[in-house]
C-alpha cells in the first residue's frame, strides 16, 4: 500500500505538470492527494513499528524535523523553481524522487500486515462524505461570506455525516475507527493539541508568506528565504525534543512548545507594519520554530503511544486526517479575520488585516496549549547504568 501511494503520487504529479487547463490540474491534484493520503499515515505506522517503544520518541523527533523542514522549506523551493524555471517543475521534481523511493523500497522495508478484519464500507462512506463536505465548506469561506448557504450547507452536512460515522463506530463490531480509542485522554487530547497546532501553523505560514511579498515587497523566493529561521529551528530542535520525550514525557513539551509558538505569533502581530525591518521578525520566528519543534514530535508520540501495536495504523490515520483538517480550518478562520479588517488593495490595507489574523493564529496555538495541559503525565522508568550503581562491599 505504501508503494502504491508513492506510485499514485508521482503519476499524478507528472499529470499535473502536463495539464493544459485549470480544470485538469485540479483533477490531477485530487488524485495526487489520494496518493499522499496513503503515504502519510502509513509512513508513521511503518516508522512506529520499526522501533521499540523506548526508541520511538527519538525516531518521531527526527521524522518531525524532516516533516517540518518540508513544510517550511516549501515556499523557498517553490519560489526558486517558479522564478528560475517554470511552475510545472514544482510537480516534475516529485517524479525522480518518487522513482528513487520505489526502487529502494522493496530492499529496505519489510512487509507487514495489520489484523485480518473486514473492510468497514459503511464507516468509510460516512467518513469520506463527512470530510469532503467539511473541506468543501471550509474552502468556500475564502470566496463567500461565512454565513452563506454555500458555506453553511456543506458544513452542516459534513457534521451530520461525521455524527453518523461516530454512531456507527459505537454500534458495529469491527469499525473503521474504534471510538473507544477516544476514551484515552492521551489519544483524544494529543489529537486535539495536534489539530490546533496545525490550525495555527499552516494558517500563519499562509499569511506570513503573503505579508512578506505584498506588504514588504519581496519576491516569492525572497519571502521563502526570509522564513528560513522557522526551517532551521524545526530541523535542529525536533530531534532533540524527541530525545527529551524519553526523559520528561510529552506533556511538558506539548504545552511549552505551543505556548512558545503563540508567543512568537503575538510578537509578530504586535510589530508588523509595512515598514518594519525584517530583522525584527527573526527572534519571534526562532521562538515559534523552537516551540513547533518541541510540540510536533511530542503530539505524534503521545497519540501513537496511546494505542496497541495493531492499532497504530488507525491512530496514524486519525492523526494525519485531523492534521489536514486543522490546516484548512486555520486558513478559513484567519481568512475570515483578515477579510473583516483588511484587503489586498495596498501594503497598509493588507497589514490591517494581517495583524489581527496573525494574532488569531497565536490564540489558536494558546488553546492548543490548554488542550496539552489536559494530557496525563507520562510515567517514565528511570534506567540506571551499571556504572552509576554504587556497589556495596561485604564487611
Amino acid at each position: 500500500m505504501f508503494a502504491a501511494g508513492i506510485a499514485v503520487f508521482i503519476t499524478a504529479s507528472a499529470a499535473c505538470a502536463l495539464a493544459d487547463s485549470l480544470g485538469w490540474l485540479i483533477v490531477f491534484r485530487a488524485i495526487q492527494g489520494v496518493g499522499a493520503a496513503l503515504i502519510m499515515p502509513l509512513s508513521v505506522a511503518l516508522l512506529s513499528t520499526a522501533f521499540p517503544p523506548e526508541q520511538r520518541a527519538k525516531a518521531m523527533g527526527i521524522f518531525s524535523g524532516i516533516l517540518g523542514l518540508a513544510v517550511l522549506a516549501g515556499p523557498v523551493v517553490g519560489g526558486a523553481i517558479t522564478e528560475g524555471v517554470a511552475w510545472q517543475w514544482i510537480f516534475w521534481i516529485n517524479v525522480p524522487i518518487g522513482l528513487f523511493l520505489l526502487a529502494t523500497l522493496w530492499s529496505r522495508i519489510g512487509e507487514s500486515h495489520g489484523p485480518n478484519s473486514a473492510l468497514d464500507l459503511r464507516g468509510l462512506l460516512f467518513a469520506t462524505c463527512g470530510v469532503l463536505r467539511l473541506v468543501w465548506g471550509l474552502i468556500r469561506i475564502a470566496s463567500e461570506t461565512w454565513y452563506s448557504w454555500e458555506v453553511i450547507l456543506p458544513l452542516a452536512l459534513g457534521f451530520i455525516f461525521m455524527l453518523m460515522f461516530v454512531d456507527w463506530g459505537f454500534r458495529t463490531l469491527n469499525p473503521m475507527l474504534p471510538m473507544r480509542m477516544f476514551r484515552s485522554r492521551s489519544f483524544s487530547m494529543g489529537n486535539a493539541a495536534s489539530f490546533l497546532l496545525y490550525t495555527s501553523l499552516i494558517s500563519a505560514l499562509f499569511f506570513i508568506a503573503q505579508y512578506l511579498q505584498i506588504a514588504q515587497g519581496y519576491s516569492p523566493m525572497g519571502a521563502g528565504l526570509r522564513m528560513l529561521p522557522w526551517t532551521a529551528t524545526v530541523f535542529v530542535v525536533a530531534p532533540v525534543a524527541g530525545n527529551l520525550v524519553k526523559r520528561i514525557g510529552e506533556k511538558p513539551l506539548v504545552v511549552c512548545g505551543l505556548f512558545m509558538h503563540s508567543l512568537g505569533m503575538f510578537w509578530i502581530g504586535l510589530i508588523a507594519a509595512p515598514d518594519t525591518a525584517y530583522t525584527a521578525f527573526i527572534a519571534p520566528m526562532i521562538i515559534s520554530g523552537c516551540g513547533l519543534s518541541m510540540a510536533q514530535p511530542s503530539t505524534m508520540s503521545v497519540v501513537i503511544g496511546s494505542v496497541s501495536p495493531n492499532e497504530i495504523g488507525k491512530a496514524s490515520g486519525v492523526f494525519n486526517t485531523l492534521r489536514q483538517l486543522g490546516s484548512l480550518f486555520g486558513i478559513a478562520i484567519l481568512a475570515i479575520v483578515f477579510t473583516a479588517n483588511g484587503d489586498y488593495a495596498s501594503a497598509q490595507s493588507f497589514t490591517d488585516g494581517f495583524v489581527p489574523a496573525i494574532l488569531a493564529s497565536g490564540v489558536l496555538s494558546l488553546i492548543g496549549a490548554l488542550a496539552g495541559i489536559r494530557l496525563p503525565v507520562t510515567k517514565r522508568k528511570i534506567e540506571m547504568k551499571l556504572d552509576d550503581v554504587t556497589s556495596v562491599k561485604p564487611v
